[in-house]
């Protein structure tokens, strides 16, 4: 199947959920947009979303000039698009990302990554799960819904970013900035990402924990072992307060999450040589933490056990924090009753409200007080080699999107 069959609003009207978004997807899987890079895939949904009146923006954040002597590549520019049809409440917005993940080794994959194929029941390419299917899905719903209900209430909407896969500085959190500046908001957000479990539709992501990392570094004096008097072993120092740290039940949960949890990921210290005491060590970790605790109050208590550990040693300690988002929570209400009814009518089961997993850009639009969900496609084979997703799903994942549009911007 070629792109061209994505082409013409006769044309790809008249074809089922499933023709139309298989079609799309390919258009944008053959795209090698890995991240920060877009690949005009956010262009060929610009000329899907125009003719129907969509008003479409592109935003642009991040440093244009790559070849200067100081260029960060995690500030590169990014390109997002903000398309909206309507300008009256509520506003509906469909939230995802058109770059992917690296590919890796591609002598590896049984297909080639950005030559998407249809086998065995599946869509074969990277993206095919996250989550080019899913922008594909709900493009095609709006544009059958807009079909049907031309005089729809509200506002329907799409913020399509290619910066969640890499460091989300230049990509949803500055389209947010810029639409809060401006004092236009989003109501509902659906983000596409894939959610699902083990058939479609089984879970959706109405919360996320938040994300609070840190880079932990102890500096002690570098000396000979055989001499330990002479020098402060950083690690050692160290060994203690990282102990209780494995230990410490830093809050409870609650209904929606799971007790905050502390994980050390790497620890670097040592010269190489089996005779040194290192002047430093080096240990990076990251709480996962509910609503149960705050960015602050996890602050206040690491620092609190260290303090403690460190004040009869004469090491000292330093940590560099990066909180990459505030846990949310959309409870019971509109659009969660959408969601359920959406995919109850399109899949027959009922779907269960989850919390778990990693981050994604919900977590920007969140604070803003929309209300926010994830519903997407089956998740198990995200990132990996032989990304692939069933043709069945993606059909009845564009028919779930339109009729939500439907429980919430009909009468």
């Amino acid at each position: 199947m070629s792109s061209s069959d994505t082409t013409g609003q006769s044309g790809h009207l008249q074809q089922t959920p499933q023709q139309q978004t298989l079609a799309l997807s390919i258009d944008l899987m053959r795209r090698d947009s890995v991240t920060p890079e877009d690949k005009h895939c956010q262009d060929v949904l610009v000329e899907r979303l125009k003719p129907l009146d969509f008003n479409c923006e592109f935003m642009y954040f991040g440093d244009k000039e790559t070849t200067a002597p100081n260029f960060d590549k995690n500030n590169a520019e990014v390109k997002n698009l903000w398309a909206r049809r309507g300008t009256a409440d509520p506003v509906v917005c469909f939230a995802g990302h058109t770059d992917v993940v690296p590919t890796g080794n591609v002598d590896n994959w049984k297909i080639p990554p950005f030559e998407p194929t249809v086998k065995d029941g599946f869509l074969w390419g990277r993206g095919a799960a996250d989550m080019k299917t899913g922008i594909a899905a709900f493009t095609v719903a709006a544009e059958n819904f807009v079909k049907k209900h031309p005089n729809h209430n509200g506002s329907i909407a799409m913020l399509i970013t290619s910066d969640e896969e890499g460091p989300s500085i230049n990509g949803t959190v500055k389209v947010v900035e810029a639409l809060e500046a401006r004092n236009e908001k989003i109501t509902y957000c659906l983000v596409g990402e894939p959610s699902s479990t083990d058939t479609l539709g089984d879970i959706i992501k109405n919360g996320r924990r938040g994300s609070l990392g840190g880079i932990l570094t102890v500096t002690g004096k570098q000396g000979h072992v055989a001499y330990p008097h002479l020098a402060v072993n950083p690690i050692h120092a160290l060994l203690p307060a990282l102990a209780e740290f494995t230990y410490t039940q830093w809050d409870s949960g609650n209904d929606f999450f799971p007790a905050t949890s502390m994980q050390i990921s790497n620890i670097n210290g040592g010269t190489g040589a089996n005779n040194v005491i290192p002047e430093t060590v080096e240990v990076v970790f990251n709480f996962r933490f509910s609503t149960e605790t705050t960015e602050e109050e996890l602050r206040a208590k690491t620092h609190e056990i260290l303090d403690r550990h460190f004040n009869d040693t004469e090491a000292t300690y330093d940590i560099d924090w990066k909180l990459s988002g505030h846990p949310f929570l959309t409870a019971e209400g509109k659009l969660v009753d959408a969601c359920k009814v959406a995919i109850k009518e399109v899949t027959g089961i009922d779907t269960t409200l989850s919390t778990s997993g990693g981050t994604s850009d919900g977590r920007f639009i969140a604070p803003t007080g929309a209300q926010v969900v994830e519903l997407g496609v089956r998740n198990a084979t995200i990132h990996q080699v032989d990304e692939r997703v069933e043709i069945d799903d993606i059909g009845k994942l564009a028919q779930i999107y339109e009729r939500m549009l439907e429980e919430l911007l009909l009468d």
